[in-house]
């Protein structure tokens, strides 16, 4: 099921039908091969909310996944084609899962937090853009690319009544 936000811009749950975009756009946007848990994972009825297919004219672009760690939603991945970026794709996967996780009820998501490479400058300016603080330094959190330290950014989530 699609939900249209835009004349041009489009979310889809994941599914087995779409996961092998997936599996290819992640093969494109990110320096580290996935697991199969990791594509099991994002398919579970739990995270359905928190893990898109995002279109662009009818194109898949990017995704977004999470996965829920007891009331924390961490942010696996989220990635944009490089030539679709810059049209606010991302900004609008992350607002999503933002909305998403402020009204979740079972579990009260208390939190999301991320890792982001410490060369990838831009990435962390986007998500301090969208509310992250820098909460820490991970070092030797990547083990097969360099840099291997990563900064683990995080959003606490203020629930509406």
């Amino acid at each position: 099921m699609r939900h249209v936000t835009s004349p041009r811009v489009a979310f889809a749950s994941l599914t087995k039908q779409n996961l092998g975009t997936v599996r290819k756009l992640n093969s494109v946007l990110f320096p580290v091969k996935y697991s199969e848990k990791y594509y099991n994972d994002v398919l579970e009825p739990e995270v359905e909310a928190f893990c898109q297919l995002v279109y662009y004219n009818d194109v898949p672009v990017g995704n977004i996944c999470c996965r829920l760690e007891n009331k924390e939603l961490y942010l696996t991945t989220l990635g944009i084609l490089a030539p679709y970026r810059s049209r606010q794709l991302g900004s609008q996967a992350l607002e999503r899962i933002i909305e998403a996780a402020s009204s979740h009820t079972k579990p009260k998501i208390n939190r999301i937090f991320l890792h982001v490479q410490i060369s990838n400058e831009d990435a962390k300016r986007f998500y301090q853009r969208h509310g992250f603080r820098e909460a820490g330094i991970q070092e030797n959190y990547y083990k097969k690319i360099t840099p291997q330290g990563a900064w683990l950014l995080e959003r606490i989530i203020v629930h509406t009544p």
